[in-house]
């Protein structure tokens, strides 16, 4: 407890001079990040396509190490730098951040064991709590989605603890998609199936030499049609599955093939 009281004793003696040094280390810190950030996404968007995740990969780990440097200059202004006053302000610290900033605290340490294992890289496209989006910046506290429908979400990193992470692209630039079809049962199914992987495989959006797969599957109203193949590009993942769909269609339509319906329900009294 003493070696706690001498380790915090030593702010006593701090002036202002001090402070403003701190205040100007966190506020370089910030820009340093915020300058950092920008280029690299700059870079990564006029970069060759194979090259930009790779870039913005390097975002999260600048980020740690601008945010480590300017701890190690901070806290020898503020503790004599010994091992027992540091150990104890590291403790005192650790209390802290248990009782009054739990969630906090775990959010930041479940971004560093993010950060470090890889679970997410910005560019990555990610599924949490049914939030789907390509992830935009990793911060300290929490991940930044941008969906499809261009809605920015905010989650967590302490959802890393409780909660399934979808993780579609795994930092490749490819991911897999799906379309579906859904048709009556009386119909020639290899001819079908053989016609919409011809669909897939002519796509301009398809990764060259990239298999595709069509799973069919039978149902009480009719059968399921799954074709999968993967995106030249994950952004364009939904230009891909509309292309998938709209050709798919058409063909199935000349070759006179009946879509299925869903039963409807009945209404009223007879």
């Amino acid at each position: 407890m003493d070696h706690s009281l001498s380790a915090w004793g030593h702010l006593e003696k701090l002036v202002w001079s001090d402070v403003l040094i701190v205040a100007g280390v966190l506020l370089l810190a910030r820009l340093l990040i915020l300058a950092m950030q920008r280029q690299l996404r700059h870079a990564a968007e006029k970069a060759r396509p194979h090259r930009r995740l790779t870039i913005l990969r390097i975002v999260p780990f600048a980020r740690l190490l601008i945010g480590a440097a300017a701890i190690l200059v901070i806290v020898p202004l503020l503790v004599e730098p010994t091992v027992r006053n540091v150990l104890a302000l590291s403790a005192g610290l650790g209390l802290a951040l248990a009782y009054t900033l739990k969630d906090y605290g775990s959010s930041y340490v479940a971004g560093l064991v993010t950060v470090l294992e890889n679970t997410y890289q910005p560019g990555d496209w990610i599924e949490v709590d049914g939030a789907y989006g390509e992830v935009k910046s990793i911060g300290g506290r929490a991940v930044r989605l941008v969906t499809a429908d261009d809605t920015e979400v905010t989650i967590p990193h302490s959802r890393l603890w409780s909660s399934s992470i979808f993780n579609s692209s795994s930092g490749n630039r490819s991911l897999l998609c799906v379309a579906n079809f859904y048709l009556h049962p009386d119909h020639d199914a290899s001819a079908v199936r053989e016609k919409l992987a011809e669909v897939a495989a002519s796509s301009s959006y398809r990764t060259p030499d990239s298999s595709v797969t069509v799973i069919a599957l039978e149902k009480p109203w009719g059968t399921h049609y799954r074709v999968k193949a993967y995106v030249r590009e994950s952004r364009e993942q939904f230009l891909f599955i509309t292309d998938l769909t709209i050709r798919g269609k058409d063909i199935l339509r000349h070759m006179n093939i009946r879509f299925a319906q869903a039963p409807y329900a009945e209404t009223g009294s007879s």
